[in-house]
């Protein structure tokens, strides 16, 4: 047995039993990684998946004990992998993020940016999709680490490190009734409105929604976008009132009006989601602590080895860590 075949079969499993696109995400050949799963289950003495013809039609219940079995221990060589070139100083090699678009537009670059000059021989992988999605790439290994936001309680799926806090702001065009207002429209007054937001917004389970419906509202989505300049797009097309992270809006958008979303609408905070038991690069490290100076590099390190309880210094908003240093 090798962590070859092993690797193999988790993509297997993981590809959705697709033998082509699983030799196309481990880089190799469909008969080659054929031939693994056959000596790999030749030497086991059962199938790992049952068959229909010659495709494979599921993974077999004693398969499903060999791949929780098989996960751990390719997770395990990956850590010890990334302990040895943290001992011997060496700062080579990827990082593969997983986040929504927002983030990866509007607060990544700079941090990214600053690791590159500190690990110039790193290569960054951002994976951005839907904030539904990016819990899923982690899951399935697909990402080493995530960052994402939420409205409510901390995020499932591993280590979760709180980064920063922010809110809403509801974006309209110069000429819009709102723009004239000198404070944050109330719910009523957005509901009277076709709105431009996220995607996530149609979503019962939607913060936005839960808001207004609490209130006794119904939001009228007009337009849900992924991206936020998408949004803006929209939003300057006339389609509705835009509401969005703050971290979105900035000084290229003067053509059009920023107010504060409604105190009803609750604050949010962007989490880094790491899977328990890792051992983190350097480089990686230095990521979290570019988006959040308040971290400690060493503590997180020392919870993710299982060596400290977890007591995160208070995330700060997006407006405290976007402002400039004086002197």
């Amino acid at each position: 047995m090798t962590l070859t075949q092993l690797r193999y079969l988790v993509a297997i499993a993981d590809s959705g039993l697709n033998i082509t696109l699983a030799a196309e995400r481990v880089h190799a050949t469909q008969p080659g990684l054929s031939k693994q799963l056959k000596q790999l289950e030749d030497e086991l003495g059962f199938q790992l998946f049952t068959r229909k013809g010659r495709s494979l039609e599921a993974v077999a219940p004693a398969g499903e004990r060999v791949l929780m079995h098989a996960r751990r221990i390719l997770e395990e060589a990956g850590n010890i992998r990334a302990y040895a070139a943290n001992e011997r100083g060496q700062h080579s090699g990827q990082l593969v993020l997983a986040t929504t678009h927002t983030q990866a537009r509007f607060v990544l670059p700079e941090a990214i940016a600053a690791v590159k000059r500190e690990f110039p021989q790193v290569s960054m992988h951002l994976q951005a999709v839907a904030g539904d999605e990016v819990l899923e790439l982690l899951a399935r290994g697909e990402a080493d680490l995530a960052v994402i936001s939420t409205a409510g309680g901390e995020p499932e799926g591993g280590v979760a490190v709180p980064l920063y806090r922010w809110r809403r702001l509801v974006l309209v065009p110069r000429t819009h009734p709102l723009s004239k207002l000198k404070r944050a429209p109330t719910l009523a007054e957005l509901a009277a409105h076709p709105l431009v937001s996220y995607e996530s917004s149609t979503r019962a389970e939607s913060s936005l929604r839960r808001t207004f419906v609490d209130a006794g509202l119904e939001p009228q989505l007009a337009m849900t976008a992924r991206d936020a300049d998408l949004i803006k797009t929209y939003v300057r097309a006339g389609l509705g009132v835009g509401v969005l992270a703050e971290m979105a809006v900035g000084a290229r958008d003067e053509d059009l009006v920023a107010l504060p979303a409604p105190d009803a609408l609750p604050e949010c905070v962007t989490w880094a989601v790491i899977p328990r038991a890792r051992v983190l690069r350097e480089y990686a490290l230095a990521l979290l602590h570019g988006i959040a100076p308040q971290l400690d590099r060493r503590d997180l390190r020392r919870v993710l080895e299982g060596n400290l309880e977890p007591q995160w210094p208070k995330a700060p908003s997006w407006r405290e860590l976007s402002q400039p240093i004086t002197t």
